[in-house]
């Protein structure tokens, strides 16, 4: 019952309510003809005995009809019809007593009782013939079943803010803070939505901050380092210029690495996927990482994948650089499939689980050159890209996975293969 919408769930009462309702008029009304038809039949038995004890003392014509009118019925002279009622009407009631017989048989809409008694053979016609309607059975189903369908549009109207207001939640849920919550009155449900588009514009207006500030700041930050890029090349030292060179490289690779945060944690990274050849992707992120001399390590044979090489790039670039800063002989081993890529360094396993490193600002230990943001980009850049990131230690060795959905699920049937067997 808990995972069943409030929608359903009153659409399921209303179901079990107009089913009692239905079921509640069919036995009435089943009672209520049995009511009529043992009244009916008291009727018939009443003028059977008074025709049955008025015909011993035979009774002349004058006297019949005044037994005809008082029980409302008519002689059937014509003894062609009474033979087809006899023949063709359907029996309901018999009588036999010690002054005679009687019938009452049904044609139609009319009733007919025939009398047998002392020679007499009188066919009468009941004039006032009550055929059971169920009219007043009817009288309630209908309204009984106008006051349910009443209760129900209007407790569907009232909560039918319920379905607008949980598209609103949704489109929230997936990023999108344009929403369109309108004004629900003053009931619990416009509290409801006036909370919580109050929240949502807070929100709003907590994003714009935030990304105006971080706008402003990688602007203010930029100016500097592009000034002291350029006045790095004025040295005359060649060590001094590449340290200050590499340095100002690093102070902007640190500001568009925030940049990238910015745009992944505002949900406005858009991907732009290209097949391009993996080991191109591989030669990007070494010059990303400004990574000098033979730093990795390639195992495997080139192929073409379908990614957006920019940010997939920064994906390579982040696993490479974290396996080249923590190893002890600061190199990198790259083995990978079109479906499957594993990013190898030598190193001691890692003291928390992955979860805690794909946090942002979480690191090993204090460093000096970094923010702790890497493996919170590679986590988030891969889960846009429909893959995951996995880790393990193997013989000395950590081991950084990503794994693409199909790979995935080729490595679960695996396992589920092997487990049967």
């Amino acid at each position: 019952m808990r995972n069943i919408s409030i929608i359903a769930f009153i659409n399921m009462i209303f179901v079990i309510a107009f089913v009692g309702v239905i079921t509640t008029y069919l036995l009435f009304q089943k009672m209520e003809k049995e009511r009529y038809e043992e009244q009916e039949q008291q009727r018939y038995s009443l003028i059977a005995d008074a025709f049955l004890s008025g015909l011993q003392f035979l009774p002349d014509d004058q006297e019949l009809e005044k037994r005809y009118k008082h029980f409302h019925v008519k002689l059937i002279s014509d003894a062609k019809k009474r033979l087809d009622i006899l023949q063709h009407a359907r029996l309901l009631y018999i009588k036999n007593t010690i002054f005679g017989r009687v019938r009452i048989y049904a044609m139609g809409k009319n009733r007919y009782i025939y009398v047998q008694s002392l020679g007499y053979n009188l066919m009468l016609k009941d004039l006032r013939p009550r055929p059971y309607k169920g009219t007043i059975a009817l009288l309630l189903l209908a309204l009984f079943s106008g006051i349910l369908t009443f209760i129900y549009t209007i407790l569907r109207k009232k909560l039918s803010p319920l379905k607008e207001l949980d598209t609103e939640v949704q489109k929230f849920a997936e990023g999108n803070l344009d929403l369109q919550i309108k004004d629900y009155g003053n009931d619990e449900i416009g509290t409801i939505a006036a909370t919580f588009k109050k929240a949502v514009n807070s929100i709003k207006e907590q994003m714009e901050s935030k990304n105006l500030f971080m706008r402003n700041m990688m602007h203010e930050l930029k100016t500097p380092i592009t000034k002291g890029r350029i006045l790095a090349e004025s040295i005359d030292d060649f060590e001094d210029k590449a340290l200050l060179i590499k340095s100002f490289e690093r102070m902007n690779e640190i500001i568009t690495e925030l940049a990238r945060v910015e745009k992944l944690t505002s949900k406005n990274l858009k991907l732009h996927p290209q097949i391009v050849s993996f080991d191109a992707l591989v030669e990007r992120a070494k010059k990303l990482m400004l990574c000098e001399g033979d730093c990795i390590q390639k195992e495997y044979g080139n192929f073409r994948i379908t990614v957006d090489p920019d940010h997939f790039a920064v994906v390579l670039k982040n696993l490479i650089d974290n396996a080249v800063k923590f190893s002890p002989d600061h190199k990198a081993i790259i083995r990978a499939t079109p479906r499957h890529i594993e990013v190898l360094s030598r190193g001691e396993p890692l003291k928390h689980p992955l979860t805690y490193y794909t946090e942002p600002f979480s690191q090993e230990a204090k460093k000096d050159d970094g923010f702790g943001l890497g493996l919170y980009i590679v986590d988030s850049i891969l889960k846009i890209h429909g893959a995951r990131l996995g880790y393990r230690h193997e013989n000395g060795y950590n081991i950084f996975d990503i794994i693409f959905e199909e790979e995935k699920k080729h490595t679960n049937h695996t396992a589920e293969k092997r487990q049967r067997v």
